[in-house]
């Protein structure tokens, strides 16, 4: 069955949206993520099989995301580090007038 990119539907955990941002999405998503996820047509509430979107998602030239298997291959996040960092190397006025900034807007 072929498909409108325009069609809407309803992504599961997602809301409604057109048929190609619902598989683009469920591409993003990571397979053991994607396993749980269901698309449904709003005219009908029928879901669209697996077969469909993996077709519908070579046909758009939309590739599922890799899994990461091995935690190596993740950057570790260092962000204490980096503020920390960005702090030292600021000069104090502008400390002086982001504290302010705060101030004011946590009275709000």
């Amino acid at each position: 069955m072929i498909s409108d990119p325009e069609e809407s539907v309803r992504l599961q955990g997602f809301g409604e949206m057109t048929l190609r941002t619902a598989v683009a999405t469920l591409m993003a998503l990571t397979p053991s993520e994607r396993v749980d996820a269901a698309i449904f047509r709003v005219r009908d509430g029928v879901r669209l099989a697996s077969s469909e979107i993996a077709e519908l998602a070579s046909d758009w030239g939309m590739a599922p995301m890799a899994e990461v298997r091995s935690p190596s291959l993740v950057p570790d996040q260092h962000w204490p580090d980096i503020v920390r960092g960005m702090v030292r190397e600021a000069p104090l006025p502008a400390l002086m007038v982001a504290f302010l900034i705060g101030v004011l807007v946590a009275r709000r």
